[in-house]
């Protein structure tokens, strides 16, 4: 059975892809950097325990994620993808000991990522529905 669900209104819309837009454009920049593999990226990755070998296939499929969550038809397998890649970050970062910035940043790229999706996608809000207290 099909919940009926409310069409999205023009502000939520542009909302929703505004702050989608923010992710969007940070992981993209992420995933050409590793393509592109310049020094601090190399020292980074090293720094977090991961092989030099490693850094273009993740810059793969960061992008590859990444532009799955911006075509419309596919954001929410991209959404659900994206939060497995920063899950993974969180988790690197929790077990080399980085500070709070660097743990906390891909958990606000995920509220981000699912926050954009919530505005701009009815099927998201009938799925996570949202009511108000009486």
């Amino acid at each position: 059975m099909q919940s009926p669900s409310t069409p999205v209104s023009k502000k939520m819309l542009w909302g929703g892809r505004i702050i989608s837009a923010i992710p969007i454009l940070f992981l993209l920049m992420d995933g050409i950097m590793k393509l592109f593999k310049p020094a601090p990226v190399v020292e980074a990755t090293l720094r977090l325990g991961y092989p030099e070998t490693t850094i273009i296939p993740l810059g793969i499929v960061l992008l590859i994620c990444t532009v799955v969550y911006a075509i419309p038809r596919t954001s929410a397998l991209g959404a659900i993808l994206l939060t497995g890649y920063l899950g993974g970050a969180v988790a690197t970062h929790v077990r080399v000991g980085e500070g709070v910035f660097p743990i906390v940043f891909p958990i606000i790229m995920g509220v981000l990522i699912w926050g954009g999706l919530f505005l701009r996608d009815e099927r998201v809000r009938a799925l996570i529905p949202v009511r108000r207290q009486a």
